[in-house]
């Protein structure tokens, strides 16, 4: 039984791991251009293609954040986004621009054929913007979540915040700084070699002409990198034809399905660990070690869809879950596998909610611990409060009946579970043998004379109907022998 047990939670985390990479399979696509290859392939550049589409929102921010950390571990040189969009909302664009600040290589954004508003931010990002001949770009005041404008005061704290973040990753690129913030502040008046290029009370939307015309001494480009009718041609004109292999991202439903997992992982994670818990305390393997396992599978599954955890949290619980097995049925009371095991299950989750990036430092600071400590923390009070309603509730219905009693012993007495105080009968139990009421993993309950008591394993594992030889008492029940390890009746 406990080989079977193990081997369906090693299939389990087998399962899941094979389940993410389905995921990840699944969100990558060639695009047409061209099969990808690992980086640096025959002297080629390799580059990552990953889309911006629709509204800039969480199922976004998770692709690229996923696809910048799979460019970095397959070492790729360069990421492109494959930018049309109205815009969306400021706190992910912010997210947004400070993952694309951590990709080592070079970004490009290409304009297809409009980046408005978030758009113009998350470009202003990339070291190059190139356009598609009907490319549109600007028109980035901020706005409210709803889409509604803010107050006065409010947006002009925006405003001179975005202004500052604009010239901090503008410095050296030229006049984008200048139009990026003619973008933003509709008070700001934009004027170059004598020519205004937006005056006060409009803001600025760039076409691909107007972001292309050279301006200053010597001339350069106002905002445009270049003009290209795809990214084949994009790549063609920047590093030569057939000098470039593509791999490109897509939104699938996965990324979408993810938000949804995401605003509710502490219940899952509650339910799970509740679950596993249950399972822990009945004989065999059944449904709620299927339940536990699913529930953590899917907390897993979508922080690898939202570009936060990798396959190895996941292989990290696995190990634990065995080491916590292993202290339940083989060696009880040793406690050094449980809590050895139980902290890798906990590092393990804590580990799969926590943006870490590949090949960079891990500073265990608020930005980085705060969201998955609060998680895991909403997890363990909803798996409490939960186990104390079924403390109290289900012993007094069907439920508790099948959960505890899983065969009752024929022609005894039913006491619903209750483990009356040991007291005075302590002398005359120790020696006698008794038959066990539930199954003892190591913990249940055994019986005699038609009278049932709290008792516990020593070693090893009975099932419901063993018998078992009392060898002492204890404040907290019985500890027992199996009859059949050495024990002999009194």
């Amino acid at each position: 039984m406990l080989l079977r047990f193990l081997q369906r939670v090693v299939s389990a985390s087998l399962l899941i791991t094979v389940l993410c990479g389905a995921v990840r399979a699944a969100a990558v696509s060639t695009g047409g251009l061209g099969e990808p290859s690992p980086a640096g392939s025959a002297g080629k550049k390799s580059v990552v293609v990953i889309p911006v589409r629709e509204q800039v929102d969480s199922p976004l921010l998770y692709i690229i954040r996923r696809g910048l950390k799979e460019a970095i571990e397959e070492k790729a040189e360069v990421v492109i986004l494959d930018m049309k969009t109205p815009g969306g909302a400021l706190d992910v664009t912010f997210e947004i621009m400070e993952a694309l600040g951590k990709f080592p290589g070079k970004t490009i954004t290409f304009v297809n054929d409009q980046a408005l508003s978030a758009g113009a931010f998350i470009s202003a990002t990339t070291e190059e913007i190139w356009f598609s001949p009907r490319g549109k770009i600007g028109a980035a005041a901020p706005v409210s979540s709803t889409g509604q404008d803010i107050d006065k005061s409010m947006r002009q704290k925006v405003v001179s915040f975005l202004r500052a973040e604009v010239r901090s990753i503008s410095e050296g690129k030229g006049y984008r700084g200048q139009v990026i913030s003619a973008m933003i502040d509709e008070d700001y008046v934009l004027t170059i070699d004598d020519e205004v290029l937006k005056p006060k009370g409009e803001l600025l939307t760039l076409t691909t002409t107007e972001a292309m015309k050279t301006y200053g001494e010597p001339p350069q480009p106002l905002l445009a990198a270049g003009v290209a009718t795809s990214i084949s041609d994009l790549l063609t004109q920047k590093y030569g034809a057939d000098q470039f292999t593509v791999k490109t991202l897509e939104v699938t439903w996965s990324e979408r399905l993810a938000v949804l997992m995401r605003a509710v992982s502490p219940i899952l994670l509650g339910l799970g660990l509740l679950a596993l818990y249950i399972e822990f305390k009945t004989p065999g393997f059944g449904m709620f070690g299927l339940v536990g396992i699913t529930c953590l599978a899917i907390v897993f599954l979508s922080n690898f869809v939202a570009g936060l955890s990798g396959h190895e949290p996941m292989l990290v619980f696995g190990l634990g879950l065995v080491l916590v097995l292993v202290e339940v049925i083989f060696l009880p009371g040793v406690v050094v596998f449980a809590l050895s095991g139980l902290a890798l299950m906990m590092g393990s989750l804590l580990w799969s909610m926590a943006d870490v990036w590949p090949n960079r430092p891990v500073t265990f600071d608020d930005a980085l611990l705060f969201g998955p400590m609060r998680d895991l923390s909403y997890g363990i009070l909803v798996a409490v409060a939960l186990a104390l309603a079924l403390a109290r509730f289900i012993p007094k219905g069907w439920f508790f009946t099948r959960l505890a009693v899983t065969s009752p012993v024929a022609g005894s007495a039913q006491r619903a579970g209750v483990a009356p105080e040991i007291g005075a009968e302590a002398d005359s139990l120790v020696g006698r043998t008794a038959v066990a009421a539930t199954g003892l993993y190591p913990s249940g309950q055994v019986e005699i004379d038609g009278r049932r008591y709290e008792a516990r394993l020593e070693v090893g594992s009975a099932p419901a109907g063993a018998p078992v030889v009392i060898r002492r008492a204890t404040d907290f029940g019985l500890v027992v022998e199996r009859a059949d390890a050495g024990g002999s009746p009194a």
